[in-house]
């Protein structure tokens, strides 16, 4: 049998137990969650599916769904690309989120704030629904290498790009402190494969 499965395996529904699902779609509503389902059948079978801002992978709850107690889910992770920013949302929106936090090593224990070098992979914070469900937001914007292939790189939303182009802006402007008197008007160029490189993990453009 070959080492490489021939049929892609995408992670498309996480279920997570609540108890009152109306109260669980507005909660879920009031993050800007988009609302994909809301159907019901016989014998109180009802499910809701909504989906995270830009993720691929939707989210299920509803009445005869699973056996999981109410806020039994914990440390569901949601990856963003500038965790202060989403924070700061959550808040706006009436979420409870906690302070961001960081490690500087896998294992390690945590540390209030950001990471000091803004590592990806190095900054959390956590918030829970109205049941208990525990999500933790972890800042990434570079991906380990092998993480992502160079033909699978896509953004999601305006604020992922937009996020993404200013710290090629900032990489590039020293790059042309690095580099006085040349001329850069391949900055296009130089922008796109920075931001492939963060992306798929290879060593980033100087």
């Amino acid at each position: 049998m070959s080492a490489t499965p021939s049929q892609d395996f995408k992670l498309e529904v996480v279920v997570i137990p609540v108890a009152d699902v109306d109260r669980s779609k507005r909660f879920y509503t009031s993050l800007g969650w988009r609302l994909d389902a809301d159907f019901s059948a016989e014998g109180g079978f009802r499910v809701v599916q909504m989906t995270p801002p830009g993720s691929p992978c939707s989210v299920h709850f509803g009445s005869g769904l699973t056996s999981a107690q109410p806020g039994s889910a914990q440390g569901m992770y949601l990856v963003v690309s500038d965790i202060a920013a989403a924070r700061a949302e959550l808040i706006e929106r009436g979420v409870e989120a906690s302070n961001i936090f960081h490690r500087v090593a896998p294992g390690k224990p945590a540390a209030d704030g950001l990471h000091p070098q803004r590592a990806s992979y190095s900054s959390f914070a956590t918030f829970s629904d109205p049941d208990g469900n525990k999500w933790l937001l972890q800042e990434i914007s570079s991906r380990l290498p092998g993480r992502v292939g160079p033909d699978a790189v896509t953004f999601t939303s305006a604020a992922e790009l937009t996020n993404a182009l200013k710290r090629a802006a900032t990489a590039h402007g020293e790059h042309e402190k690095r580099t006085p008197g040349q001329k850069h008007d391949d900055w296009p160029e130089w922008y796109a494969a920075y931001m492939l490189a963060e992306h798929t993990g290879k060593p980033l453009p100087t």
